[in-house]
C-alpha cells in the first residue's frame, strides 16, 4: 500500500471517514517570520519568503496543510486602506474606508488583479500548490462580506448600518460580495486546494440567531454557492452551536469551532454530515506546557475524532505569534499518540 498523504487523510475526514489518524492543522501563519528570521513586515512583503517560511513550518511540525494566509487585514489594502504591523502580533486594519454611510455609494470594487498585495499572496498559493503536488492541502482565505465591514468601517458604525440602515447595509452587501467571489476564486484558480469563509459577525457571540438568519446566513449562501470550491464556514473562536442547523444549509463542508463550546454536542449534532475544524484555545496555548498540550489535544481527539468529520486545529484560525515551538511539537506527538485509527478509549 501506498504512503498515504496529507490529502487522502484531509479527504478521509472530510467524508467522515478513518483513515490512519486524525489529521493535524497547523495553522501559523506569522511563525514562518520567526523560522527565516525576519520581522513579520519584512516577512510578508514577499510571496517567497511566505513560501520559504510554510515550507520550513510543515518540514518541522509535519503539519497537514500549508497555510498561505497573510493576515486578514490584506483586503483592506486592495480597497485602498492601510494596515499596522506590529513586532510581535497579528496585522490589523489602519483606519476605515468608510467614513461615513452616504459615501458606501461611491465605494469602489476593486479589482483582485489590480492589487499588488493580493497578487503577491496569489504567487505564495501558487508556489506552495506546485510544491504540494498534490500531496498536501492548500488552504486560501475569503473575508465574509457580512464580517469584513467591521474592517471597512469600524465596529460601531457597521452596527448602525446593520440595525438602522437597511437600504445602505444591502447596497454594502452587493459590493463586498462581488469582491469576495472574485478574490475566493482568484485564490482556487491558483491552486489553493479549499477556502476558509471567516465570517465572525455571524458568530452568536456576537450578533442574535434571528439577525444571523436574516442577514449572514444568506449572504454566506450565496457567496459561498458561486466559490469554486470547498469552503469552511469559519467564527474566528466566535459561538456557532445555536445556528449550527442553519450552518447545514449552507454550502460549507466543515465549520471552525470554540474552545467555549461542547466539542462533543456539536460532534453530535454534525456527524456525518459536516467536519469540525478546531477547537483548541490559542489564547491560553501561549502558557501551555507540553503535558497541558497533551491533556487538550487527547481531550479533543476523544470527543470529536471517531467516525472522521474532526481536523484538529487551534480555534482562531491563526497560531498565536507567543506559542512556542514546545507546544507545537506537543501536538504533533499527541496527535501521533492519541489521535491513530482507531481510536484508544480516553
Amino acid at each position: 500500500m501506498s504512503q498515504v498523504t496529507s490529502m487522502d487523510r484531509t479527504l478521509a475526514a472530510l467524508s467522515h471517514k478513518e483513515l490512519d489518524r486524525v489529521p493535524l492543522f497547523l495553522l501559523t501563519t506569522m511563525h514562518g517570520a520567526k523560522e527565516l528570521h525576519m520581522s513579520l513586515q519584512s516577512y510578508f512583503r514577499s510571496a517567497d519568503h511566505v513560501i520559504k517560511g510554510q515550507l520550513r513550518l510543515r518540514e518541522k511540525f509535519h503539519s497537514d496543510c500549508y497555510y498561505p494566509l497573510f493576515y486578514g487585514a490584506i483586503e483592506m489594502e486592495a480597497w485602498g486602506g492601510d494596515v499596522i504591523f506590529y513586532a510581535d502580533g497579528p496585522v490589523n486594519a489602519g483606519a476605515p474606508i468608510i467614513k461615513d454611510l452616504p459615501s458606501i455609494s461611491s465605494v469602489q470594487v476593486p479589482e483582485v488583479s489590480s492589487s499588488p498585495r493580493l497578487r503577491e499572496v496569489l504567487k505564495a498559493i501558487k508556489g506552495l500548490h506546485e510544491a504540494a503536488q498534490g500531496e498536501v492541502p492548500v488552504l486560501g482565505c475569503v473575508m465574509s462580506p457580512f464580517s469584513v465591514p467591521i474592517m471597512q468601517m469600524g465596529f460601531e458604525p457597521y452596527l448602525e448600518l446593520l440595525f438602522h440602515q437597511e437600504d445602505r447595509f444591502w447596497e454594502l452587501m452587493e459590493k463586498n460580495e462581488a469582491f469576495a467571489i472574485e478574490w475566493g476564486n482568484a485564490q482556487l484558480e491558483a491552486g489553493a486546494t479549499a477556502l476558509g469563509y471567516f465570517d465572525p459577525m455571524s458568530s452568536t457571540t456576537i450578533i442574535g440567531k434571528e439577525k444571523f438568519i436574516r442577514t449572514g446566513l444568506p449572504i454566506a449562501q450565496r457567496t459561498m454557492a458561486a466559490l469554486k470550491g470547498p469552503c469552511t464556514m469559519h467564527f474566528a473562536s466566535g459561538r456557532c452551536l445555536d445556528i449550527i442547523d442553519h450552518i447545514l444549509e449552507t454550502p460549507a463542508v466543515a465549520v471552525g469551532v470554540s474552545s467555549l463550546e461542547d466539542l462533543g454536542e456539536l460532534k453530535r449534532k454534525c456527524a456525518g454530515k459536516l467536519t469540525l475544524l478546531g477547537n483548541l484555545d490559542g489564547i491560553s496555548m501561549r502558557r501551555w506546557t507540553p503535558v497541558e498540550t497533551e491533556r487538550q489535544a487527547r481531550m479533543a481527539i476523544s470527543k470529536a475524532g471517531r467516525g472522521g468529520g474532526f481536523l484538529l486545529a487551534e480555534n482562531h484560525g491563526e497560531v498565536p505569534f507567543q506559542v512556542p515551538d514546545d507546544v507545537l511539537w506537543a501536538l504533533r506527538r499527541a496527535v501521533d499518540k492519541f489521535g491513530t485509527y482507531p481510536l484508544k478509549d480516553a
